[in-house]
């Protein structure tokens, strides 16, 4: 959700439903200001807290900015650019906390990931961030390295859940084994194929699901937390009721007829999928 368009989606996908808000303090993809002004609209119109919503940003290095709009001072140090970029980020989202502030990506070098993540840290020591996380991290290696040497341990990954990733699988269950939340993103874009097969058709449509809920509901099932980027109103209709369902108590698929696995095998996920 782009440039002018932002804070009135940010405002219509609260107003249907939704809590949970993901962006980036990254000029050239995101636009915060409209995520500010989007959820405080929609607050003030629906008696909401900033307690009621999740908001989770991130720091993105200069090799993920445009250079001619970056939200901080190129040339401090790397430290120095996460606390601009932390204290740009509080004044565009309109709070004085962030739920989660996530590192868009891990730095070359694993000594200079743990140094932005020692300053990530000194912010929830100080109350402005309650969660920390990393984002596009493939490598398990390079995840556990960073795990291992955190005093304040990551509680998100995002990741494309996709084919070329191998579907994540071993961070995925390295994520479980230690309570980390695992958020998808493009979940979606990246398994069109997948989601036009005859296949997953007829299974959506025998659950009252189009293939595109569908998908939702067999991350929300594995227990994984799929973001959601439409800007169709029918849609955000669409993907809360599936969540509700979820969160209600109801299991989509029935284990039983091996639906879970049809699900995994037509999206072309290995063997140790689960």
């Amino acid at each position: 959700w782009k440039k002018g368009e932002t804070a009135r989606l940010v405002s219509e996908a609260i107003t249907h439903g939704f809590r949970f808000i993901d962006t980036a303090c990254q000029p050239k993809h995101y636009n915060e200001r409209g995520v500010g002004q989007g959820w405080t609209d929609a607050a003030s119109k629906l008696n909401l807290k900033r307690s009621d919503l999740y908001i989770q940003t991130k720091f993105t290095s200069l090799n993920g900015q445009d250079p001619d709009r970056i939200p901080y001072d190129k040339d401090l140090p790397v430290e120095k650019q996460i606390e601009k970029s932390l204290l740009v980020s509080l004044d565009n989202l309109q709070t004085n906390y962030l739920d989660a502030l996530v590192l868009h990506s891990p730095f070359p070098s694993m000594k200079k990931t743990i140094s932005a993540w020692r300053t990530m840290e000194s912010f929830v020591d100080d109350g402005r961030v309650l969660k920390l996380g990393i984002s596009n991290c493939y490598d398990l290696k390079k995840f556990q390295d960073l795990y291992h040497a955190a005093r304040i341990k990551p509680s998100v990954l995002q990741n494309r859940f996709y084919a070329d990733s191998n579907f994540d699988v071993n961070l995925r269950a390295f994520c479980k084994e230690k309570g980390i939340v695992y958020q998808s993103f493009w979940t979606l874009s990246a398994n069109r194929k997948a989601l036009a097969s005859s296949e997953l058709k007829a299974l959506a449509k025998s659950k009252g699901l189009t293939p595109q809920t569908l998908m939702y509901a067999f991350m929300l099932t594995l227990g994984y937390a799929p973001l959601d980027g439409t800007t169709n109103t029918v849609h955000m209709d669409e993907d809360i009721a599936v969540l509700s369902r979820i969160t209600d108590g109801e299991s989509i698929f029935d284990e039983e007829q091996g639906e879970l696995k049809l699900m995994a095998e037509v999206l072309g996920m290995p063997d140790s999928w689960e």
